[in-house]
């Protein structure tokens, strides 16, 4: 299957490659299928695009990457939604809000995205949990580029 996106031009992908979000990304009802796709020589930064949206596409990264003690807990009805059995079969991402210049770019850990990585299923959920925000820096203050 061939879809166009927005940071890869046209892209071909495998439908088994789909990951569905049975229910939507808040904000974004109509859209319940997205792939993850690399970027070029990195293995930290992906976008999770849409199959259907060309210009839908959240850059995304593993909080573990940046925030090595963060820790979630799922409520049940979020295991049950997504098929879980193992806590190993779960993928953590968490989307970035891109900020020009991009050391001030920030990861949302309040609402990270869940995926069974055994059936594909999707959805982003949003923790009751106070030490986490919409806009966490994902860089200490001051760092520069590499």
């Amino acid at each position: 299957m061939i879809i166009k996106t927005k940071y890869h031009g046209q892209v071909e992908i495998n439908e088994e490659d789909i990951w569905t979000f049975n229910q939507s990304i808040p904000g974004f009802a109509e859209e319940n299928q997205f792939i993850l796709l690399a970027f070029p020589e990195n293995d930290v930064f992906f976008v999770l695009q849409s199959t259907n949206t060309p210009a839908l596409g959240f850059v995304i990264t593993s909080p573990f990457s940046f925030f090595p003690d963060y820790d979630i807990q799922l409520d049940e009805p979020v295991v049950e939604a997504l098929k879980l059995e193992k806590a190993e079969d779960a993928a953590v991402y968490t989307i970035l809000t891109v900020q020009e210049p991009f050391e001030q770019t920030t990861a949302n850990l309040k609402a990270p995205i869940i995926i069974n990585t055994t059936n594909q299923r999707a959805k982003q959920v949003i923790l009751n949990d106070s030490r986490y925000e919409t806009r966490h820096s994902i860089f200490p203050v001051g760092a520069e580029k590499e």
